[in-house]
């Protein structure tokens, strides 16, 4: 955690990537019995992308971080941190950020992945904010990035028909103490982070190394998940929002886990967050896991509706259970 008193790192770009192929809710009704009707009414979902090909969670990878480095101006040379959040990296190991690090031409530098499902990027980005602010390193990626096509069941109805695929990033820098996030600078300004490995059951692959020697299929309960997330997010939206010393007022944009669209307006109500303030994406790209909350802001960022000077609250929850927030100005 860090209060809104503490000059935490700042975001220096963004970018993001989608697999080429677009699957429409039409087209699944092709594949099993569901209707374009029935995944709208229950999720908000339209189509999403899928990877093909070729098309792995690396390559998404590096090609967001690619974008976000040109956004930032900066050069692949210039990075000494690379934290990659996946729940679907290319190999068991090593880290599928040490395949970015040397796509990009960085070797040498900092590069490791981070486990926590849809909550991923919160972690990831928090656990690169904190290195950065202790010197450990200058400049960073941080990555949210999937291929949760490979892991899904096509002929269970209930979750396939919830997931894409996809990248986002972001560059972070060290904190600049001649322009402390306290006095209204761009930055981190405070992050929470959550897990209770007793709701394994109700969000998990039945699959993995040690168990079963697979990749396993994802296993969901969707209404135990949906009343967890609500409750879970609003009350870590709560923590963050007084730890910063602010009202949910003076937030400019919440950039949530594109997970359901009830979701996302739920615990917006709960909070008393219009919804015009809440970034939605989960239409267009579904749930794509770690990469949503990078990949969402980065879209609103280059529509133009996110601008340098706004606070901005990320939230994301996932599979553990893990959850967490952070609020940045841009």
């Amino acid at each position: 955690m860090r209060s809104g008193c503490v000059t935490g790192s700042r975001l220096l770009g963004s970018g993001s990537a989608l697999p080429a192929r677009v699957l429409t809710n039409a087209d699944l009704a092709e594949q099993i019995d569901t209707s374009d009707e029935w995944i709208v009414e229950r999720t908000g979902i339209r189509q999403r992308h899928i990877a093909g090909e070729g098309e792995t969670t690396s390559t998404l990878a590096t090609a967001a971080a690619r974008a976000a480095l040109a956004d930032a101006g900066l050069e692949q040379g210039d990075i000494d941190l690379i934290v990659l959040a996946t729940a679907t990296p290319d190999n068991t190991f090593p880290a599928t950020a040490t395949k970015v690090q040397h796509a990009l031409g960085c070797n040498g530098c900092i590069a490791f992945d981070v486990a926590a499902v849809c909550s991923g990027f919160l972690y990831a980005l928090t656990t690169a904010d904190s290195l950065l602010t202790t010197g450990a390193a200058k400049r960073a990626l941080v990555i949210g990035a999937e291929t949760f096509s490979r892991i899904l069941d096509w002929e269970d109805r209930t979750t396939c028909v919830l997931f894409g695929d996809g990248a986002g990033a972001v560059v972070l820098a060290a904190p600049d103490a001649a322009n402390p996030v306290a006095g209204g600078g761009p930055g981190v300004i405070a992050s929470r982070l959550h897990a209770d490995g007793s709701c394994h059951d109700l969000l998990y692959v039945d699959g993995g190394p040690s168990t079963t020697q697979t990749v396993g299929h994802l296993r969901m309960k969707g209404r135990e998940v949906f009343r967890h997330a609500v409750v879970n997010l609003a009350n870590v939206l709560g923590e963050v929002i007084e730890d910063a010393g602010i009202s949910a007022e003076d937030i400019d944009w919440v950039v949530p886990h594109q997970a359901n669209k009830r979701i996302l307006d739920a615990t917006a109500k709960k909070l008393g967050i219009p919804a015009e303030k809440v970034i939605v994406t989960v239409d267009i790209h579904a749930n794509t896991s770690a990469a949503s909350v990078p990949l969402a802001f980065d879209t609103a960022r280059r529509d133009g509706r996110i601008k340098n000077g706004d606070l901005v609250m990320f939230e994301a929850m996932g599979g553990g259970f893990t959850w967490g927030a952070s609020l940045i100005r841009i």
